[in-house]
């Protein structure tokens, strides 16, 4: 399931089947009726649609997010992070099988999954509404970087996806909503509230494995997790922090603030 997922190029197909193998799932679970978690055979790089191209970071347009272009700008980018991230999921549960793993890691991720796949399709649904849709725009080549430094590192990937670059959503989103509602753009601001909702849940989960991993191996969580981001994240975290959901999350102060740029 996770691995055709992964080889599903448009977005809205990938999202569909995302949706459709995350109802199995959970139906399977309710059953009392434990899938059979095999192995597979990811791709180092998801399918992805021939649109939008893709830049280096700083080659992506600069635009004033206050006008109407950087509002659309703003979601555009907004949605290539949540396609991104069905993507991520669906492969920390396809890339790590030869990890033991309790039955509750694959219902997180899946669970996980399932939302990104519903925050792309709001996105993209704001998007049309505002004349525009997902491709339209070039975006932010960097964004599966993290996946493939982390290939063989599943410690490495809870700490720099979910609990670095998902935790990085939680401290952006208010401004964002923000925006948009002196903007009056309703749907987008229900839509984010949506995503700020349920992100708090995909970061804990990265909190909740890394910290059952280190546990099993008998490790210091904020030693490893300070290790592990200065090994795979390039640059330092960027404050201010949104502390209160970081600690709704399980992510203490002194896990990020000693790894804040300038600390």
């Amino acid at each position: 399931m996770a691995e055709a997922v992964l080889r599903t190029a448009d977005g809205r197909a990938k999202t569909a089947l995302s949706r459709k193998y995350a109802a199995e799932w959970r139906a399977a679970r309710e059953a009392k009726d434990m899938p059979e978690v095999g192995h597979a055979n990811p791709p180092l790089h998801p399918s992805r649609p021939e649109k939008p191209e893709l830049l280096h970071p700083r080659d992506v347009p600069k635009r004033k997010p206050g006008s109407p272009q950087g509002r659309i700008a703003l979601l555009h980018a907004v949605a290539h992070i949540e396609l991104n991230a069905v993507d991520l999921h669906w492969d920390i549960i396809a890339r790590f099988t030869h990890v033991d793993m309790p039955p509750g890691f694959y219902d997180d991720w899946v669970k996980a999954a399932d939302e990104e796949s519903k925050h792309f399709n709001l996105m993209c649904d704001c998007l049309e509404e505002l004349g525009s849709f997902y491709g339209d725009l070039p975006a932010h080549a960097g964004m599966w970087r993290a996946a493939e430094d982390t290939v063989d590192d599943l410690m490495g990937r809870l700490a720099v996806v979910p609990m670095v670059l998902e935790a990085r959503g939680l401290d952006v989103t208010p401004g964002m909503i923000t925006l948009f509602k002196k903007a009056n753009v309703t749907s987008a601001v229900e839509a984010l509230e949506t995503i700020y909702a349920e992100e708090v849940a995909h970061v804990a989960y990265g909190s909740k494995w890394f910290h059952f991993l280190c546990g099993r191996e008998n490790l210091d969580p904020k030693d490893v997790f300070h290790d592990l981001v200065r090994t795979y994240f390039h640059g330092g975290l960027k404050p201010p922090f949104n502390e209160e959901k970081r600690a709704d999350a399980g992510l203490p102060p002194d896990f990020y603030w000693p790894l804040a740029v300038g600390s």
